[in-house]
């Protein structure tokens, strides 16, 4: 703890550092006058969200127009007109650049002039102004033909769909996700098409930009391994401050029937959203009379749910691949350990053949190294086991918790553990004897210190065995923002460095973060990888509720 106690005091002399007053810097000539300016709403529900970041390319013009999004979010139907009025504007400008007056909450739907005086002391007037700009999205961003199991692989750079079958196909209608308040023609929701030749569609957007794609029976060539380096690309994010994530909460994440569900872990129900486009939350997911601990999703469209049981309680699991039906009870066991169990769930596999399904205890106290074990075996589900592992230390509590994701569904292929109270590494346990054999260390740049490195999954695609690490960050407030790690882990050699630094790191990045405040504890999240059913794609899922976010990376194999 000492080690804890240093490392935040470092962090605070240093970011106290950075908020000292900046140094006078000299105009240069390229960049002169405004370069930015930021549109914030500051009433209705929205209040204090960014509008838009307006990057002026043109420093020289004279009126500036903030194009304000038509929709805010852009996924929902909520306009913008009511807001348009009452605007607070900042504004970015060159060194030595003043403007007066100071700029403050604007009306938007009129000319607001300023006096905008340049570095060498020549003055303009200028006006700024707003307009609702509509989007000009018009991307096709899934497609299948669910009567006939067939789900199409989309090259957004060729503007083409492959569905991968030589088979006739008889006319039927295809299941799409575009972009928000775009339209396609044809239809092919409403109207029935023949995929057996190549059909066109056309996705216009809001704003009447337009792109075509072509459908086309084709099974797209693989790589031989792995992703496509180059391929990942963030799908969305979505800002959970506007989406009723409560305070105090512990979020999980699931995928069901085409759906991203997310469970806050306080007791309400699930709610769910487009899992191909993020968006607005479309519903609530049915689960009776159930309370929901945690929440995730095997590889075989199910989604598992279990409740949180404190000592002496019942812990049941349960699963349904229908969110409109309420889930069947797999098994259920009395909690007899020292702590409560079911703030985080882990499912290796697939729960109709092969899986392993997994959950920790939450420690307290003195420290919790255990959790429950549940093996299916050719789809028959074993009794629940509680797994003691060796050489990791203990977790204390809900907000210093681990979560655990075996490899394969093979026991003896062993499994990954994290938590924030020993040494903050990531450690790989034998899947035989359960004992730590190897590690990643901490971030190498000394920050492990505000980051659990302990959110953990791991999937199979394209022959290779992936392992994603979510560090959920403790400070986004401090610019500390959660960071998402990809590993390939299909050879457990070279298993070593940091999380950051080593040669199994494929991808790294941090999230956006949607929270100006200091967290509320547990600050916790979770990670989900997915492939699609037609092998083309893979998609990487998070969350945490220190960023309040929810967002989507997809990959790919296809060769090009």
């Amino acid at each position: 703890m000492m080690k804890k106690i240093l490392y935040f005091l470092l962090g605070a002399i240093i970011l106290s550092s950075s908020c000292q007053d900046p140094e006078y810097v000299l105009a240069t000539a390229n960049r002169q006058g405004i370069t930015s300016l930021t549109a914030i709403f500051v009433e209705g529900e929205y209040a204090e969200k960014v509008a838009v970041e307006y990057k002026i390319a043109d420093a020289s013009t004279d009126k500036l127009v903030i194009p304000i999004p038509y929709y805010y979010p852009e996924s929902s139907d909520n306009e913008t007109d009511q807001y348009m009025s009452k605007i607070k504007v900042q504004a970015e400008l060159a060194p030595n650049c003043l403007l007066s007056p100071s700029l403050g909450i604007l009306d938007l739907t009129k000319e607001n002039y300023f006096t905008l005086t340049e570095p060498d002391g020549t003055q303009r007037k200028i006006s700024i102004i707003g307009t609702r700009k509509k989007s000009s999205a018009c991307q096709l961003l899934s497609f299948s033909l669910p009567e006939l199991g067939i789900s199409g692989s989309i090259d957004e750079e060729n503007k083409t769909i492959a569905l991968p079958t030589l088979d006739d196909l008889k006319p039927v209608n295809a299941s799409y996700a575009i972009s928000p308040h775009a339209s396609i023609s044809p239809d092919p929701a409403v109207d029935k098409i023949d995929f057996n030749q190549s059909v066109t569609l056309t996705v216009t957007a809001h704003d009447g930009t337009q792109s075509v794609y072509t459908v086309e029976k084709k099974i797209p060539e693989k790589i031989s391994y792995g992703y496509r380096v180059g391929s990942e690309s963030l799908a969305y994010t979505i800002d959970l401050t506007t989406n009723g994530m409560p305070a105090i909460c512990h979020p999980t994440i699931a995928l069901c029937g085409g759906y991203l569900v997310v469970n806050y872990g306080d007791g309400s129900a699930p709610i769910y959203f487009n899992a191909a486009t993020g968006g607005a939350k479309l519903g609530t997911v049915n689960i009776g009379n159930l309370a929901t601990g945690s929440i995730t999703s095997d590889n075989g469209g199910n989604m598992l749910f279990c409740n949180y049981a404190q000592v002496g309680d019942t812990w049941s699991l349960y699963t349904t691949s229908d969110l409109k039906k309420e889930p069947v009870k797999l098994l259920s066991m009395q909690n007899s350990g020292s702590f409560p169990i079911g703030s985080r769930l882990s499912v290796t596999g697939d729960i109709s053949t092969n899986a392993i399904i997994t959950s920790a205890f939450d420690g307290a106290g003195t420290g919790s190294n255990q959790f429950v074990r549940c093996i299916i075996k050719n789809g028959i589900i074993g009794q629940p086991e509680v797994i003691t592992i060796n050489g990791v230390g203990y977790w204390f509590a809900m907000d210093a918790n681990a979560k655990i994701a075996y490899r394969t569904a093979d026991v003896a292929d062993g499994y990954f553990i994290g938590h924030y109270n020993y040494n903050d590494q990531l450690n790989f346990i034998d899947g035989n004897s359960n004992s730590a054999v190897s590690a990643l260390g901490g971030q190498s740049d000394g920050s492990a210190w505000g980051y659990n490195n302990s959110v953990v999954t791991t999937v199979t695609f394209n022959k290779a065995n992936y392992l994603a690490l979510y560090a959920v960050g403790y400070f986004p407030q401090w610019g500390m923002n959660s960071i998402l790690y990809l590993y390939d882990v299909t050879s457990m050699t070279g298993f070593s460095g940091t999380v950051n630094a080593t040669d199994l790191l494929k991808m790294s990045s941090s999230v956006k973060s949607y929270n100006g405040a200091d967290p509320t504890e547990p600050r916790t999240g979770d990670v989900l990888m997915m492939p699609s059913a037609n092998g083309f794609k893979m998609s990487l899922f998070y969350i945490d509720n220190t960023c309040k976010t929810v967002g989507c990376y997809e990959f790919d194999c296809i060769k090009k």
